[in-house]
C-alpha cells in the first residue's frame, strides 16, 4: 500500500501515529548486497517527534519520554533499519520496530510483588537438605582420635 493511502502506523488499539508525524531519511547501507550497496540508499531511518506529537495523551508522552530516555534525542525517536537489501523492506522493518518499541513503553508497569514467607514444608525440606550435606562433609573428614 503506498504511503499516501496509509492512515498511519497502528501501535495498539488506542494509538495510531499519523503518517504526517513520521519522517524518513535514507542513506547507503553497509553489509551484504554486492555492488548495489554502493549505489542504492537502502538504509532507512524513521524519525518520530514524541515531544511534539498531537496524538499522545499527556500521560502517554510522559511515559514514553521517561522509558525511552536513552533513545530519544531532542524529543525525537529515531529507528534505523539496514538489515535488508531492499529499501522497501527496511522501511517496513523500521515501522514494525517503532510500533513494537512504543507499545512496550506504553504498557502499564507490572504490579509490585507481595512478599510471601516460605511454607512450613519448604523450610523443613531446606533444613533436611542442610543436615544431609553436613553428614556428607562430616564423613569426608579424617577420623578424630
Amino acid at each position: 500500500m503506498p504511503a499516501a493511502h496509509r492512515p498511519g502506523l497502528r501501535v495498539d488499539a488506542g494509538l495510531t501515529i499519523p503518517e504526517s508525524e513520521l519522517s524518513w531519511r535514507f542513506s547507503r547501507s553497509s553489509g551484504p548486497g554486492g555492488q548495489r550497496v554502493n549505489t542504492a540508499d537502502s538504509r532507512a531511518e524513521l524519525v518520530w517527534d514524541v515531544a511534539g506529537s498531537a496524538v499522545l495523551a499527556p500521560f502517554q508522552r510522559e511515559r514514553l519520554l521517561e522509558r525511552l530516555s536513552g533513545r530519544i534525542v531532542d524529543g525525537k525517536l529515531t529507528i534505523t533499519a539496514s538489515e535488508h537489501r531492499a529499501q522497501l523492506r527496511n522501511r517496513e522493518a523500521a515501522r514494525a520496530r517503532l510500533a513494537d518499541l512504543v507499545a512496550d513503553a506504553l504498557r502499564p508497569p507490572a504490579a509490585p510483588r507481595r512478599p510471601t514467607k516460605p511454607s512450613r514444608g519448604a523450610r523443613e525440606r531446606r533444613l533436611d537438605a542442610k543436615k544431609r550435606r553436613t553428614d556428607v562433609k562430616r564423613l569426608r573428614r579424617p577420623p578424630q582420635d
